[in-house]
């Protein structure tokens, strides 16, 4: 007779909660791909370091001055080559700038995140990154756009690191206004890519954003006023009255809307690109003024700076597509 054997078993295991499944999947996926993530960390560290949403900004003034300089549409590789060593040249400074200043950073709300402050990237590993970015950028410039655009990217680098970061930042509540000259060389080494020269059309163009620079950057001080206190930055709105802040700035927007319109005649735009100027222009203006008069206390309300840090960088950004479209219409 032949016996045949049971296994006796438990009871039935009842399925797991909906949300221990989950967590167990969540568990799964961070063991796997561990190796993966940790190098897709490091290097978004090191992209945090070149601050791209101010390469963005800064990028976006090359293409139409390049559409402009050529009188037309450049050659596309041409244009890819220059915003690729733009973007390296200015993530060098941006890095540097990030190295130079983490002490600072360290005690400022808004920057207190930034890759050196939290540990992420150490202090050499920066500096390297940083040399080494800015030597491609520039051999990149030399060999594969011309030598010109290789100057103007150093000289941008160096104005941005040693006068602005090393010398003017913790000195002068000018700072930004003498500073920001390395963010207006992007249209000359545009103009220069296509030309291997410069013009007074680019030097109205860099005077835009020469002017436009201390509109758009001091709202932003004004709202992160106590961080620059705290670590010792006298940005203009730390150190001046919210009325002198706003009547600088409109100062300014004054002399940027000059240089846009100064434009029509030097680089012979139609009357599409004089109208869109002065009505941006305008607008702009009317923004900086409101702030000014309730900064003054003839009009009610908050002081609004934020809305003209936003409003500056529509006024940019519609500005130099307004230079890019006059190009290709037909009177």
């Amino acid at each position: 007779m032949t016996t045949t054997s049971q296994t006796t078993t438990g009871p039935a295991t009842p399925p797991a909660p909906a949300a221990t499944r989950r967590a167990s999947r969540a568990r799964a996926r961070d063991t796997a791909p561990v190796g993966w993530r940790h190098w897709a960390d490091r290097a978004g560290a090191y992209v945090a370091l070149t601050k791209p949403r101010v390469i963005e900004l800064l990028l976006w003034t090359t293409v139409p001055t390049m559409v402009l300089a050529a009188d037309g549409l450049p050659d596309l590789w041409l244009v890819l080559a220059t915003l690729v060593g733009g973007s390296a040249a200015a993530g060098s400074a941006n890095a540097f700038n990030c190295y130079l200043d983490r002490d600072i950073d360290a005690v400022m709300n808004r920057t207190k995140r930034r890759p050196l402050v939290t540990g992420e990237v150490t202090p050499r590993s920066a500096l390297v990154f940083a040399t080494v970015l800015g030597v491609i950028s520039l051999v990149w410039f030399a060999f594969l756009v011309n030598v010109a655009t290789a100057w103007l990217a150093f000289a941008a680098i160096v104005i941005y690191v040693v006068g602005y970061t090393m010398i003017l930042k913790r000195r002068t509540p000018q700072n930004i206004v003498w500073g920001g000259i390395a963010g207006c060389m992007p249209v000359f080494i545009g103009w220069a890519a296509v030309t291997e020269s410069l013009s007074w059309a680019a030097l109205a163009l860099f005077g835009v954003i020469f002017f436009w620079t201390p509109p758009h950057y001091w709202p932003l001080s004004v709202k992160f006023k106590r961080d620059y206190a705290t670590a010792g930055v006298p940005m203009l709105p730390v150190v001046a009255s919210d009325r002198r802040v706003a009547t600088e700035m409109v100062a300014h927007t004054v002399a940027m809307i000059a240089c846009s319109l100064a434009l029509v005649p030097l680089a012979d735009m139609s009357w599409v690109y004089a109208l869109a100027a002065a009505g941006l222009g305008g607008w702009f203006l009317w923004s900086a003024v409101s702030m000014m008069r309730r900064a003054q206390g003839k009009a009610p309300g908050k002081l609004g700076a934020m809305k003209v840090f936003h409003a500056s960088i529509v006024y940019l950004t519609l500005l130099f597509v307004a230079v890019a479209v006059d190009v290709f219409l037909p009177f």
